[in-house]
């Protein structure tokens, strides 16, 4: 999951987010527990993915991550490869307890990430959603579809990556949100606070990239 284009309207209306189809037997939640969403193309997945799912759910004491396998980035130009071959890459990758590779966004039938956050939470009332993302999401987050009801509607927790600390602590989400912002002794309670609610986490960095697994091939 990554940039969402602007929501559509309907005679001047906001069209209301289509349900996801059946839920998949991995995909089974009971309230009270903690998830990290982690959304992207993941084209392809590569280490730099697992170290940020892996420190989020470490860190932050998450019971599930969710690996959210976007069909594609409406942002960037360049098409993302078959969904399939990258489902089958990404379960390859993320081979940990609790971790689950999900195809949700292509059945829920929208590329907007409030849309799909607004059926998450339909679905699972009482399951707390941590939205997960790199330092190199957060610098662009402004330009985002809605970006200021997805900070209103989970916690959100941001994992340092190469190159973009500055610009990321500089982004205008960040200034917005300056308030809301939860420091290193409060990371256990960030998934059960009320949005908006957000964290940096500095871990060490790792510094494989898709687009650079891309130029290799």
């Amino acid at each position: 999951m990554s940039e969402r284009r602007s929501s559509p309207m309907a005679r001047g209306r906001r069209v209301s987010a289509p349900k996801p189809a059946r839920a998949l037997r991995s995909e089974t939640l009971a309230r009270g527990m903690t998830v990290g969403l982690f959304g992207g193309t993941f084209d392809p997945p590569h280490e730099g993915h697992l170290h940020v799912a892996e420190a989020a759910k470490r860190r932050l004491g998450l019971d599930r991550i969710w690996w959210l396998v976007s069909p594609q980035n409406p942002l960037k130009q360049r098409r993302a490869g078959d969904l399939e071959s990258r489902m089958a890459a990404v379960a390859a990758q993320a081979n940990r307890p609790g971790m689950v590779v999900s195809d949700v966004e292509a059945r829920l039938g929208s590329n907007r990430t409030i849309d799909l956050l607004n059926a998450l939470q339909h679905r699972y009332p009482g399951v707390h959603f941590v939205w997960l993302m790199g330092a190199d999401n957060l610098k662009s987050f402004h330009r985002w579809g809605q970006w200021r009801q997805i900070f209103a509607s989970v916690p959100i927790a941001v994992i340092s990556r190469p190159h973009d600390a500055v610009r990321a602590r500089l982004a205008p989400a960040v200034r917005m949100h300056a308030n809301s912002r939860v420091r290193e002794q409060g990371l256990a309670t960030l998934p059960l606070k009320t949005a908006p609610a957000w964290t940096y986490l500095i871990e060490p960095l790792n510094w494989h990239s898709s687009s650079a697994l891309r130029a290799r091939t």
